[in-house]
């Protein structure tokens, strides 16, 4: 039987993101039974759950990417002089 954080009611933890996005990886849009086969890598979950949560998460990465999710209010002086000389400096690949 699915335990208690792998109810019906469709509620996700951090393994089963985990076991997910492996899943992903393995079975590619090619994959026939795809969702079937990602349920089956994740545990607890029907074929339906597993596309619903894959189709949430790209109108997440859609809605991240047209710049509509605004940046964190970090604080302008939060820093010392030297951390702000490196930040400014930091080049991110």
């Amino acid at each position: 039987m699915a335990s208690s954080s792998m109810s019906a009611s469709g509620s996700w933890n951090a393994k089963d993101n985990k076991s997910f996005e492996r899943a992903l990886a393995v079975y590619d849009k090619d994959t026939p039974d795809r969702w079937y086969n990602v349920a089956n890598a994740v545990g607890g979950k029907t074929p339906e759950e597993v596309k619903r949560h894959y189709d949430l998460l790209v109108q997440d990465i859609n809605y991240i990417e047209s710049g509509k999710v605004p940046f964190p209010n970090y604080k302008k002086n939060g820093g010392s002089q030297d951390e702000i000389k490196r930040l400014k400096n930091l080049k991110l690949k």
